[in-house]
């Protein structure tokens, strides 16, 4: 769990030896992640009280963000650079790689955060504790739907970090673990929003798995790990922007 902590989160909590094998074993806990790393940002929206939402909003989908070290906001770059290349699946994993930074990775920032930002700010205005709710509940989705894409889906490459939680997660018991956790968490967080605020957080990681597997597939002929971060971040924007419909 440690490993899992370290690799997923800035906490300093790697012991000497660990390897991204060990986090692998108890990737099944993933979603388990999305709560401490949501916890910042959810107090960071008791502020709404004294300053605008909008101020409140934005210091807490930071704070979520730099909670996980700023990890998948790299994926998001990463995969938007990628898709804006045309070519073979193969010269789109090699664009995947590249730390240059695209007209792509600035608009994948635009499209993925900018709803999230303002889709928070608008549940704070309405109510910071139904906010702080949704940051939980959407930052649990967002590390159910990368667990979901990790054990559904074929890495695109055997050296991916993807394929060692791949692997983990098709051997034995872990994998039905992981469907359990990554479907019932997101909607058990938002059950005292209402019923329908259920119905969105149980379909919001899935749809996004199924989504982002068919786009992979064709895009890069499986997943990576950059593309689980991003689809892990599309997923709580999915969530929050269904959330702040309803409210």
């Amino acid at each position: 769990m440690r490993a899992l902590l370290a690799f997923f989160t800035v906490l300093p909590v790697a012991t000497p030896g660990s390897s991204l094998e060990d986090a692998a074993r108890k990737a099944y806990l993933l979603p388990l992640i999305g709560f401490l790393t949501a916890l910042p940002g959810a107090a960071l929206l008791v502020l709404t009280f004294a300053i605008p939402p909008t101020v409140a909003s934005t210091l807490a989908l930071g704070a979520v963000l730099l909670a996980a070290g700023l990890h998948h906001t790299d994926g998001v770059m990463d995969v938007g650079d990628a898709l804006m290349v045309r070519g073979s699946p193969t010269r789109r994993r090699e664009v995947l790689k590249d730390a240059r930074v695209g007209v792509g990775a600035v608009g994948a920032l635009f499209i993925v955060y900018a709803p999230s930002l303002t889709a928070l700010a608008a549940l704070a205005d309405a109510s910071p504790s139904r906010a702080a709710v949704a940051l939980l509940a959407s930052e649990v989705a967002a590390h159910s739907a990368m667990l979901l894409l990790l054990a559904f889906g074929k890495p695109a490459e055997e050296n991916s970090s993807s394929a060692y939680f791949a692997r983990s997660l098709r051997e034995g018991m872990p994998r039905g673990v992981a469907l359990m956790l990554a479907l019932a968490l997101p909607s058990l967080v938002v059950l005292s929003l209402g019923s329908v605020a259920f119905l969105v957080a149980l379909v919001a990681p899935a749809a996004t798995v199924l989504f982002a597997l068919a786009l992979t597939r064709r895009a890069f002929d499986g997943i990576s790990g950059d593309v689980a971060g991003a689809t892990g971040e599309v997923a709580r924007t999915v969530l929050l922007v269904g959330l702040s419909a309803l409210f």
